[in-house]
């Protein structure tokens, strides 16, 4: 059952929840009122001596009865006549158990894929870029296989194809730039160091993103912030010290991910078009993997040439179905749990996500230093898990916010 209340009066505050309708009534008129909807287009007609108003009475009411029951809720317009706002409360408001219970299942089950995807992403590409040594190639196949899926999306109709504006376009290639160097820097580092090691630099993320911030959005970090970055920091410098596939070429690829990568997130939030015409999340990385893809095409060929064929790969002696292969299921898992992410991120607040990604890394580097049987000494360790221990204490104070001070 609902219960309506009506009455004329600007605004009626119930200790219910609201569901506001508004009546535009022009006392000049008395052939209709119209009601707004949660399409915007219901018009419903209403008996002239029951709409109109009394000029000569300042305390004119209605009969109740006389109303038509609308349903709840509706958005309010403006209205150049008198409004009269309908309060309706529900017995059964607020979400079920078995749907609280059904969400939970569908985000537990996003996080399972996200960790999944990113894990067998990094397997296989890492075997991919152990036989081929060409990384710019392999992230060129990378985008293409992506570029594809996006596109199928699309025409299926999986997804709504997006209306892009020439500001916007404009306005992404900035982020799909560097979107497109972070990749390449990943798959460098990822095809000259273990895998672990990759990502206990890319663990560094946090403090290339607390100094481009400051440095071109201004947004200085409080001290807990800062003292998160200490672990972070000290922690990759000593598992740098003490890894066994070291070389300053993987080092500094992964470095130059982080700044890229971080790079793409302050670009974001200064360059991004304005919040009316801005994209969701999957849209926008939908399209930046299409532009990736034809930024970096040109560059590919030209410094590595076409090294991915059947015939060159026979002449090198690498076998040619399983490189495919891998090549491929690497291709699809990047861009799966890059989209999954991105699922996560809708559903869940930024530092829940950042969470799940800290909890992410350590999963990845497990589950690589096992399947790789890559050597980690007890000082190593220690340093992986200093440097992570410190990115999970990050995302937890970044939600302290500084008090503001007192006048």
């Amino acid at each position: 059952m609902q219960s309506t209340s009506i009455s004329f009066s600007p605004s009626i505050s119930l200790p219910k929840k609201p569901s506001l309708c508004r009546f535009n009534i022009n006392p000049l008129s008395s052939q209709s009122c119209r009601f707004g909807s949660l399409n915007g287009s219901a018009t419903r007609k209403i008996n002239p001596i029951r709409c109109s108003s009394d000029s000569s009475s300042s305390s004119s009411k209605l009969n109740r009865n006389g109303w038509i029951s609308v349903p709840p809720p509706v958005t309010e317009r403006e209205s150049e006549g008198l409004e009269v706002r309908a309060m309706s409360v529900s017995e059964s408001a607020g979400e079920t158990p078995k749907s609280k219970l059904t969400e939970t299942l569908v985000l537990g089950s996003l996080f399972g894929l996200w960790y999944l995807f990113n894990i067998y992403f990094n397997i296989y590409n890492k075997q991919v870029l152990k036989a081929f040594h060409y990384p710019v190639t392999v992230t060129l196949v990378q985008f293409t296989v992506g570029s594809v899926l996006v596109i199928l999306m699309w025409t299926l109709n999986l997804y709504k194809r997006p209306k892009i504006s020439g500001a916007q376009l404009v306005a992404i290639l900035p982020l799909a730039m560097v979107h497109t160097l972070g990749n390449l820097f990943t798959n460098m580092s990822l095809g000259k160091v273990a895998v672990s090691f990759t990502h206990t630099i890319k663990a560094m993320e946090p403090f290339f993103s607390v100094v481009l911030s400051a440095m071109f959005l201004g947004e200085f970090p409080t001290i807990w912030v800062l003292s998160s970055l200490v672990p972070i920091v000290g922690g990759v410098g000593l598992a740098s010290m003490t890894e066994a596939s070291f070389n300053w070429a993987g080092f500094w690829s992964a470095m130059a991910s982080n700044l890229t990568n971080q790079s793409r997130n302050v670009l974001s939030k200064k360059f991004m078009v304005r919040k009316e015409d801005s994209l969701d999340n999957i849209t926008l990385f939908s399209i930046i993997t299409i532009m990736s893809f034809f930024l970096l095409a040109p560059y590919a060929f030209f410094t590595e040439g076409v090294k991915f064929t059947p015939a060159y790969l026979e002449a090198a002696g690498i076998n040619v179905n399983q490189l495919y292969t891998r090549s491929f299921i690497a291709a699809l898992c990047f861009h799966a749990y890059q989209q999954v992410s991105y699922m996560i991120l809708q559903r869940v607040s930024p530092v829940t996500h950042s969470v799940g990604n800290c909890v992410k890394r350590v999963v990845v580097i497990v589950t690589s230093v096992l399947f790789f049987r890559t050597p980690v000494s007890p000082i190593n360790g220690l340093g992986t898990g200093v440097a992570l221990a410190g990115v999970f204490l990050y995302s937890r104070v970044k939600r302290i916010k500084p008090k503001a001070k007192a006048e």
